[in-house]
C-alpha cells in the first residue's frame, strides 16, 4: 500500500530538480559563528552541507569563534575590549582565538568525516582541507585605539582555493589570517567570508545566523534589493546584514541570511521556490516590476511586431491603459524589454497568463523565465491555484516550463465564452500548488 506521504515526496523531489541542476558546479561560501558550530543543531546542518557537496556544489565553509573567545576571557576575568563592534585582540585574546579555532575546526572536520550506516553521512566520503589561504594585515590604530593583534584581510589565495574546490574538497577557513612576516591576526568571520566570496566570484554567500530578518511588524523578509537592505541596516546594524550588503556591492549576485535553528533551512532555501530565509539581491540597472501607466508606450512598441504577425491578439492603447495593473515588465536601463499579463479570476482561483513578449535582442537570455517566475509568485500571493495560457505558436516553450496541454472545457466558463475559434489557440494549464 502506498503511504500518504509518497505523493508529497515525489512532488517535492521533482520540484527540486531544477535547483539541483542550477546549483551544480556553482561556488557557495557558507558562514557560521562559533555558537552555531557548538550548538546541537549543527550536526544536521553538516549533513545538509555534505549533501550539497554530493550534489556538485563547490563549498567554502567559514566559521567564527567570537563566542568561545568571549567565554574564555570571561572565565579568566581577563580584560577584554570591543570597540565599535571590533575586538581589541591582546596576546591572551589571540591565544584563545587560535585555541578556539583549532577546537571548532576539529569538530567540523569530525562531523564531516562521519560515515556510519543508517545516517545521512553514510557513504559521503567528504574531504576537508584548509591552509594559509588568507593573508592579513594589522587593523592598526583607529581613533586612538590600538587594536593590537586584530587584523583585516589583505589578500585571498583564490587560485589555491579554486584548486581545492576543483578536486571536490570542502575548503574550511577559520577567522585567522597570516602575514608575510609570520604574524597571526584575529579576523572577523564576516571579513573572511566576504573577501573569499569576492575573490572567488562566488555565486552565493550564505550566512547562518540566530534569528531571521523581519520587518517592523515582525513579518519575515524573504527578499531584499540591496537598496532596501541598506535602509534596513540603518535601524538594524547587524554584522550579517552588513556583510551581505558588502558582498553584493563587491559583485556577489545573491546573499542569504538563514536562521540556523530551523531544521533544514539550508536545503529549503536553496531547493524551493520561496525559501525560508532572507535573500539580498545585488542592484542592477535591470529589474522586474509591476507595470505603471507610463509603461504603456514601451509595452505597445514591444508587442506591436507580435500583434502584426498574429502571435498576439491586438490590444488598443485604451485597453492597455485600463489593464496596466495586470502587467509585469522587465525594465533595463529605462527600456521595457519584456512583459506579461496576469488576468485573475479569483472566484475560480485561476489566472490567465497572456501577452508574453520579449524584445528579440534579449530572447534566449532567461528574461522570460524570470518574468514567468514573477507572474507565478504574484499569482500565488493572490490565492490563484491554477494558471492557464492560450497560444498559437509557443506551445513548446510553455510545456518546457511545466504547463500541460488541456481541453477548452477545463477553462472557466466565462473564458470559454470569449474563446476565439478563428485563432484556434491551444490551451495549456499549470497547477501552482
Amino acid at each position: 500500500m502506498m503511504s500518504a506521504s509518497f505523493p508529497q515526496f515525489v512532488s517535492s523531489f521533482r520540484n527540486s530538480a531544477p535547483y539541483i541542476n542550477t546549483h551544480k558546479g556553482k561556488t557557495f561560501v557558507l558562514v557560521c559563528g562559533g555558537e552555531v558550530v557548538a550548538d546541537e543543531s549543527f550536526s544536521p546542518i553538516v549533513h545538509d552541507i555534505a549533501l550539497l557537496a554530493t550534489l556538485g556544489v563547490r563549498l567554502v565553509l567559514v566559521h567564527g569563534s567570537r563566542s568561545q573567545v568571549e567565554a574564555g576571557l570571561l572565565s579568566e576575568n581577563a580584560p577584554g575590549a570591543v570597540v565599535h563592534g571590533t575586538r581589541v585582540t591582546d596576546v591572551r585574546a589571540l591565544e584563545l582565538a587560535v585555541q578556539s579555532a583549532g577546537v571548532l575546526r576539529a569538530r567540523i572536520e569530525s562531523l564531516l568525516s562521519m560515515g556510519i550506516a543508517n545516517s545521512p553521512m553514510h557513504g559521503a566520503r567528504i574531504r576537508v582541507c584548509g591552509g594559509n589561504f588568507v593573508t592579513a594585515q594589522p587593523l592598526g590604530v583607529h581613533e586612538g585605539i590600538d587594536y593590537q593583534h586584530t587584523g583585516t584581510v589583505r589578500r585571498v589565495d583564490h587560485e589555491g582555493v579554486r584548486a581545492q574546490l576543483a578536486l571536490g574538497n570542502i575548503v574550511l577557513l577559520s577567522p585567522l589570517g597570516y602575514s608575510p612576516t609570520g604574524e597571526i591576526f584575529n579576523l572577523t568571520k564576516e571579513d573572511v567570508a566576504v573577501s573569499v566570496a569576492t575573490a572567488l566570484q562566488a555565486d552565493k554567500l550564505i550566512l547562518l545566523e540566530g534569528a531571521p530578518l523581519a520587518d517592523a511588524d515582525g513579518q519575515p523578509l524573504r527578499e531584499l534589493p540591496i537598496r532596501q537592505a541598506q535602509k534596513l541596516l540603518q535601524g538594524n546594524p547587524t554584522p550579517a546584514l552588513a556583510a551581505a550588503i558588502h558582498a553584493c556591492q563587491q559583485g556577489v549576485e545573491r546573499c542569504h541570511i538563514l536562521d540556523f535553528h530551523t531544521d533544514g533551512a539550508l536545503l529549503h532555501e536553496l531547493f524551493t521556490r520561496d525559501g525560508v530565509g532572507t535573500m539580498i539581491n545585488r542592484d542592477s540597472y535591470e529589474s522586474i516590476r509591476i507595470a505603471r501607466i507610463e509603461d504603456v508606450g514601451g509595452i505597445m512598441e514591444l508587442i506591436a511586431p507580435l500583434e502584426k504577425d498574429g502571435t498576439l491578439v491586438r490590444r488598443s492603447r485604451e485597453r492597455l491603459e485600463l489593464e496596466i495593473g495586470c502587467f509585469s515588465v522587465v525594465e533595463r536601463d529605462g527600456a521595457i524589454i519584456a512583459c506579461a499579463a496576469l488576468y485573475a479570476d479569483l472566484p475560480n482561483r485561476t489566472g490567465e497568463l497572456a501577452c508574453v513578449a520579449t524584445d528579440p535582442v534579449y530572447r534566449r537570455s532567461g528574461r522570460a523565465n524570470r518574468l514567468l517566475e514573477q507572474i507565478e509568485a504574484r499569482a500565488r500571493a493572490e490565492g490563484i491555484e491554477r494558471l492557464f495560457v492560450l497560444t498559437t505558436r509557443t506551445a513548446h516553450w510553455f510545456v518546457e516550463r511545466g504547463f500541460r496541454a488541456a481541453e477548452l472545457s477545463e477553462l472557466p466558463e466565462k473564458r470559454r465564452e470569449l474563446y476565439n475559434y478563428q485563432r484556434n489557440s491551444q490551451v495549456f494549464i499549470k497547477d501552482l500548488g
